[in-house]
């Protein structure tokens, strides 16, 4: 005798703000059809009562597992659909250059849905509520698709009878969940509106594992905990013996301890006694740690900037720095003289020397005017920075000038006030950055990446409360990493910052950490407005010149010094943060440091010699 009853139906996930983006072809435009996503619970009791006689006679009740399809909308209705999660094979989640969420979902029979279009976002919630009745394991071989795994009940039934884990030896609740999505209809989503608050099934069902451990008490958290698949965050993790491979476990995010404090250092204010008879720097690295904690006074500045980032090499003598400046003196003249010996003429058949001037002259015209150095209409800094920028693209034809170097150049020329050693350190600071300027933006899209690895290990209510709001790429962060702030802080707090930055301590990616240490100083502005998209793009774009560089520097340190003292960090972090690389580091020979002297002079004079024989009026 068979009982089936059915108990009721839980929205346990709504999401509105999710559209089909279809193509009208008479018209070539999009069309995009507004609608929602749900996640609905259906709980049935399906009994079947067998007397089995025994040897003893006795009597025992056995449960099945039973499925029940539910469509959610008109029938008529061409866009409405729905999927049993069990039927769920995959899905893909990818996001447009600076645009939106969106996911496509594949069913075991190998049909795709239509792409879904999150405008508000809340992809994030969606796969953490999912997390709560299918498994989604990350492919090695597509980051952006998951594999959907069911759990297996069944199994997890007999073990809890077994072991006597629940209270009543059993739960006879099953649910079949289905992933819906309909076209907006205030009528068929107040079905579901009296069933919202009900108490969450499965929390009596497990508390019964607190009788095994608390990690798997952990692992089957409900879903508005912050849980994080091991897996899915640090690959590298071992299997232990006593983990069934066909299970995830689900724990939670990094614990970090407490963030130390940090205080910053006065700036470095003497030169001299750290040089030797001969004019070596006898410790650069205490030389840097200074720097790092404190930065240049301005009289230190021109002289100490060569070396950070370059143009000397710190165990050059004086007598050889001298030798270094004459052959980058005459190196620098002749790629000068390479497009200024360029007739009209000739520059009207180079389209790509043409390219570079205009840009150059339109950049140069409104970067820093209000400085003294760059300010009024015929000032001669503007014209040290258009040649300047003109010489580099005769250097690197590859890259040649792309907008925003001329913020990279101008601070170096205002602190040397010389137009060859202003080149020559915008070289050294170019070695650094060059990649940000490459037309691929793999660079760029990298350090996104890596800024939200730590994020998520730093503040994850922060990093989802901006997925949320459709900001979890961080696009409005691009600006500081490109050129390193430069517009954000003062002119004078950038050659702080920036001579911060060149010493690479505590580490190459610091300015990652900067960025973390500006976002999380605005994370009660954010969290607590009414913040969207474009909203949080304009209260970041607002931050200009507001900010206090060494509060954002002290939070920065800190950070780092929080991050490398946690024991469980996971290893994507460790990789942004280069602990990754052997700690046991092998200080640098007088000997190496003498031939990278004699090695700097000789590629000079080499490449004078090169540039001898192709010199001439010629175009790039």
């Amino acid at each position: 005798l068979t009982f089936v009853c059915f108990l009721s139906l839980q929205l346990i996930f709504e999401k509105e703000g999710v559209y089909l983006h279809t193509n009208a072809k008479r018209s070539n435009q999009d069309t995009t059809i507004p609608g929602f996503i749900r996640i609905v619970e259906r709980v049935s009791i399906s009994v079947s009562v067998q007397v089995v006689k025994t040897q003893r006679g006795n009597s025992k009740k056995h449960c099945d597992l039973i499925t029940n399809a539910f469509v959610l909308g008109r029938g008529a209705s061409q866009w409405s659909f729905s999927l049993p999660l069990s039927e769920l094979y995959s899905l893909r989640r990818a996001r447009f250059s600076l645009g939106r969420n969106f996911l496509v979902f594949t069913s075991r029979g190998g049909h795709p849905l239509p792409p879904l279009h999150f405008h508000r976002g809340g992809t994030r919630e969606l796969l953490r509520a999912m997390h709560r009745y299918i498994i989604l394991d990350q492919s090695p071989v597509d980051g952006r698709l998951f594999l959907a795994y069911p759990h297996d009940s069944g199994a997890l039934s007999q073990s809890f009878d077994k072991l006597q884990l629940l209270d009543d030896g059993g739960s006879d609740l099953v649910s079949v969940i289905y992933f819906i999505f309909c076209i907006c209809n205030r009528k068929e989503k107040n079905i579901y509106h009296n069933n919202r608050f009900i108490q969450d099934p499965y929390a009596t069902t497990f508390g019964g594992f607190s009788k095994v451990t608390n990690f798997f008490k952990a692992a089957l958290r409900p879903p508005d905990s912050s849980v994080y698949s091991r897996t899915a965050q640090d690959p590298s993790f071992p299997l232990q013996p006593d983990e069934e491979p066909g299970f995830e476990l689900i724990t939670c995010g990094v614990e970090l301890g407490p963030r130390p404090d940090v205080t910053r250092g006065q700036p470095m204010d003497k030169w001299e006694e750290f040089l030797d008879p001969q004019g070596r720097v006898k410790n650069p690295e205490r030389i840097k740690e200074l720097v790092f904690r404190g930065g240049i006074t301005p009289n230190l500045r021109k002289e100490v900037w060569k070396f950070l980032l370059g143009f000397y090499p710190w165990n050059s003598t004086t007598k050889e720095r001298e030798d270094i400046l004459r052959v980058k003196t005459d190196e620098y003249f002749r790629m000068k003289v390479q497009w200024k010996s360029v007739s009209e003429e000739q520059e009207m058949r180079n389209s790509l020397l043409r390219g570079y001037r205009s840009l150059i002259e339109r950049d140069v015209s409104r970067t820093d005017r209000h400085n003294t150095f760059f300010s009024g209409n015929d000032n001669p800094g503007l014209t040290l920075l258009h040649d300047v920028l003109m010489t580099y693209c005769m250097y690197n034809f590859d890259l040649g000038y792309v907008q925003g170097m001329s913020d990279l150049l101008s601070p170096l020329l205002f602190v040397t006030q010389n137009e060859v050693e202003s080149f020559w350190c915008l070289t050294g600071f170019m070695e650094l950055v060059h990649q940000n300027f490459e037309e691929s933006q793999e660079a760029m899209k990298q350090q996104l990446l890596q800024l939200s690895v730590l994020l998520k290990a730093l503040d994850p209510e922060l990093c989802d409360f901006l997925d949320s709001q459709d900001s979890g790429s961080l696009c409005f962060c691009f600006r500081w990493l490109l050129i390193w702030f430069k517009r954000e802080f003062s002119f004078e707090d950038i050659l702080i910052l920036w001579e911060v930055l060149w010493t690479r301590l505590p580490c190459d990616n610091f300015h990652l950490l900067i960025a973390c240490s500006i976002l999380q100083s605005q994370r009660g502005e954010l969290i607590g407005s009414d913040h969207d998209f474009n909203t949080i793009l304009k209260h970041i774009n607002e931050l200009t010149m507001k900010l206090d560089l060494q509060s954002v520097l002290r939070g920065a340190e800190a950070i780092y010094l929080q991050l490398i003292q946690c024991k469980e960090l996971p290893l994507k972090v460790q990789q942004v943060l280069g602990l990754y690389i052997p700690s046991s580091s092998e200080e640098d020979s007088p000997d190496s440091q003498a031939s990278e002297t004699q090695r700097l002079l000789s590629e000079s004079q080499a490449g004078a010699a090169s540039s001898n024989s192709a010199c001439g009026p010629t175009s790039p």
